[in-house]
């Protein structure tokens, strides 16, 4: 059997040394964007609110925003690392050399993976400024941040593929993974809206993964767990399947 992991080793490397060069564009933001969001929802808002659950608010929102991070960062450090080396030309030397698709896929996706964690970390340290941090369940919480991350950076290599500019690589997460993240529950749980929109939100795979990662958390969640691991599991066989597809036929890479 031939040891294809030298190549792997080599792209998560330098998919590491990318997002470590230029800390202060993918680490730095998020820590400051959480800080914002804990003195705005958290303090202001969060005082007038009260209880959410039979949770004080502050320790509610915690794990959406760690998640709705972990969500992005794995999401963007693929879409733009894989783009940018098709843009480059660079794709034709991994094309030539003799390793398999899925280790590229692997390769990449576990760099996403590595970033989106990280930056969870981030923000769960800058979190702890603000509420007093306590996991009920280790094994749910970590087993819920790395599938998710495992979805979003397969999400992020599939848009990477599929466009066709940099404009392209931008509209997946402006114009549906945050909005999904925003109404993936969290700020507010789905018991306090109204009966047709608590249907309409369970379409939404993003509250799953917020709302098992928070139970994880605090013990609090709106969805059933088992059914959560199901989803995400299903997202990630099904994004796998589609990206192998995808670089075996050359879509979007061959000229």
């Amino acid at each position: 059997m031939i040891n294809y992991s030298i190549a792997f080793k080599t792209i998560v490397i330098k998919e590491i040394f990318r997002f470590i060069r230029i800390w202060p564009q993918t680490l730095l933001p998020p820590a400051i964007t959480t800080a914002l969001y804990f003195l705005i929802f958290g303090k202001l808002i969060g005082d007038r609110i009260g209880t959410i659950s039979g949770a004080n608010y502050m320790d509610y929102i915690v794990p959406g925003i760690i998640l709705m991070s972990v969500i992005s960062h794995s999401y963007a450090n693929v879409v733009s690392s894989f783009y940018s080396t098709k843009f480059q030309r660079n794709i034709e030397e991994l094309l030539v050399a003799p390793i398999p698709n899925w280790v590229i896929l692997s390769g990449y996706v576990s760099g996403g993976i590595i970033r989106g964690l990280l930056v969870g970390i981030v923000v769960a340290l800058i979190s702890m400024l603000f509420a007093e941090i306590k996991i009920n369940h280790v094994g749910i919480t970590l087993s819920i941040a790395l599938l998710t991350a495992t979805v979003f950076a397969l999400a992020g290599f599939i848009n990477a593929i599929l466009a066709e500019s940099f404009d392209d690589i931008s509209i997946i997460p402006n114009f549906v993974l945050t909005p999904l993240s925003y109404l993936g529950g969290v700020f507010y749980s789905t018991d306090m809206l109204p009966g047709i929109w608590q249907i309409i939100s369970k379409g939404n795979p993003i509250l799953y993964m917020i709302n098992a990662f928070r139970y994880g958390f605090i013990g609090v969640t709106d969805v059933d767990i088992q059914l959560t691991f199901i989803i995400t599991g299903g997202f990630i066989i099904t994004l796998i399947v589609f990206s192998l597809y995808l670089l075996h036929k050359g879509i979007g890479i061959k000229s």
